[in-house]
């Protein structure tokens, strides 16, 4: 996976982490790489801070909130990634198969 599209998917993931509970760095690292990903902290530590300069997250020390406006922006993700999956995930055949 390209990196951007990894990043997307972190923060993602970073938000809705954060829904069920304040997060911090030391606790996202595990659940990201139980997630599949490969990440260092620091990795992890910038998209936090960015989430927080983007209003979607407040920080606390170490520890990161959800805000009003994060919530919001977590509904729209998750609306527009049911409608992606159903649409994504759908077998069809591939262009180079239908012509073979």
């Amino acid at each position: 996976m390209q990196a951007a599209t990894q990043n997307l998917f972190i923060r993602i993931h970073l938000l809705h982490y954060a829904e069920e509970q304040d997060i911090s760095i030391r606790e996202a690292l595990p659940k990201l790489e139980r997630a599949g990903y490969r990440v260092a902290d620091r990795e992890v530590k910038q998209e936090l801070e960015n989430l927080a300069t983007e209003n979607l997250l407040t920080a606390h020390g170490e520890e990161y909130t959800l805000t009003g406006a994060g919530i919001t922006e977590l509904r729209k993700v998750r609306n527009s990634l049911g409608s992606m999956c159903s649409e994504v995930l759908t077998e069809r055949p591939t262009a180079k198969a239908a012509g073979a």
